[in-house]
């Protein structure tokens, strides 16, 4: 199960007894990572109440396929990946979930943003909430998560040169909104 890429993984034990059905590693594995899962998919989303689902998805599917992990990357590599996939598939489903979105100063989904301590969100990432679906997940995962163009449009399903277009446009969009409010 494990290869030698687990031997400087600091969760290699716990991954371990929780594949063997043990509940409460699988419980230390969550209190390990779940904010970080929360972090990636609430940047992603861009709505507090989708990433709280999304969350909990990525994590009911980490211990329904936690057997299949076989050691060749950290623990922490594959559940980045793992939380990727689900909310990139969820969010294709579910693309009109964006189109409610308003992006007005006053909007209420924004200040519920600004108001979540857990998520320890700044300025940006209320900014970054208000990017277009594709072009947030493509920075989010570029910028913030340091995943290669290559792969982002392997996951995505989208051209490397549309990879590379979308982090400029989110550039150019935060930029603008930055010194519009700094105005």
């Amino acid at each position: 199960m494990l290869t030698s890429a687990a031997f400087d993984d600091p969760d290699q034990a716990l991954v371990r007894q929780a594949a063997a059905g043990d509940v409460k590693a699988f419980q230390r594995l969550f209190e390990i990572h779940h904010r970080r899962v929360y972090g990636l998919v609430l940047r992603l989303a861009g709505d507090v109440e989708t990433a709280q689902d999304l969350t909990q998805d990525v994590f009911i599917q980490l211990w329904n396929n936690l057997r299949s992990f076989r050691g060749e990357s950290k623990f922490s590599t594959w559940l980045h990946t793992v939380a990727t996939r689900v909310a990139i598939t969820e969010l294709r489903k579910h693309r009109r979930w964006f189109k409610r979105l308003s992006f007005s100063d006053d909007d209420s989904y924004q200040q519920e943003l600004v108001h979540q301590d857990s998520a320890d969100l700044t300025e940006l990432d209320v900014l970054i909430s208000r990017l277009p679906p594709q072009t947030r997940w493509v920075f989010v995962l570029h910028c913030l998560e340091g995943m290669r163009h290559e792969d982002i449009a392997k996951e995505l399903g989208i051209a490397v040169g549309t990879s590379k277009a979308q982090v400029h446009r989110a550039r150019s969009l935060l930029e603008g909104w930055l010194s519009h409010d700094s105005q």
